[in-house]
């Protein structure tokens, strides 16, 4: 069995770590390239940084962030924000990232994501959704920060995404972001059900228990999480281990 990853976001905004809740009021929480190397030490099992308003303002991912974060850690590393084009995901990829991760661009222009595929390797095209709940088991993809409402189907978006070479889904439930009331149990199972590529659990972590929830309720790979460790609610040791005594697996 695959181990569960846990994976630490830091949502960037002119250069300094924020948190809110569903997708506002944001409030700092702290540097960086200083949370990164302190994940980076705390056996996270890979990073993601997404510079949150690149997209809203239609610049590019502040790079020099990204080389900065990457000389100072040793785990997998996902960026996203802003980047639009295969010469981006090239200058982000020799900055230092693992993978990119794409949300408005792939929605505006699908094609992105098999021409990053074909370039870089299905591995590498992680596709963000931020998703919100319209009625009954239906929720709309939402882009440029959370500002826009496509209208499209979070769930039959992310089948054609991965038809189109997607390797990973990044599902963010907008209706728990920052709630700290635990994962969207109902959305992240229905769509670890509709693809097969690895889904990554997103928003509304709270406490250790949510994270061993999502894990043993559906069939999701990772867990991302925010808040709960930038103000050291929790921590990732602490996690791990109440994962592994549920017997969930996990890399200690």
């Amino acid at each position: 069995m695959l181990a569960k990853r846990i994976i630490p976001c830091l949502d960037i905004k002119d250069g300094r770590v924020v948190k809110g809740t569903k997708f506002l009021d944001l409030k700092d929480a702290g540097d960086p390239v200083e949370l990164a190397k302190y994940y980076n030490n705390e056996s996270a099992d890979e990073l993601c940084f997404l510079d949150i308003t690149a997209s809203h303002e239609e610049r590019k991912t502040i790079i020099e962030v990204v080389e900065a974060v990457a000389r100072e850690i040793f785990i997998p590393f996902t960026v996203g924000g802003g980047i639009s084009t295969t010469d981006q995901m090239k200058d982000i990829l020799r900055a230092g990232a693992d993978k990119i991760t794409i949300n408005t661009s792939a929605v505006k222009n699908p094609d992105l994501i098999k021409q990053g595929a074909v370039k870089f390797g299905s591995q590498c095209i992680v596709l963000a959704i931020d998703a919100k709940k319209q009625r009954s088991e239906k929720w709309n993809v939402y882009i440029r920060g959370g500002r826009e409402d496509t209208g499209f189907d979070a769930i039959e978006w992310a089948k054609k995404a991965v038809e189109l070479g997607a390797g990973e889904i990044l599902l963010t439930s907008m209706d728990a972001d920052g709630t700290k009331a635990g994962y969207d149990i109902e959305l992240t199972k229905k769509m670890v059900a509709s693809v097969n590529v690895p889904v990554i659990a997103s928003g509304g972590a709270g406490r250790i228990e949510d994270v061993v929830d999502v894990f043993k309720k559906t069939d999701c790979s990772a867990a991302l999480l925010a808040s709960i460790l930038h103000y050291k609610d929790v921590s990732i040791k602490e996690i791990k281990e109440e994962m592994k005594k549920e017997l969930v697996a996990v890399r200690i």
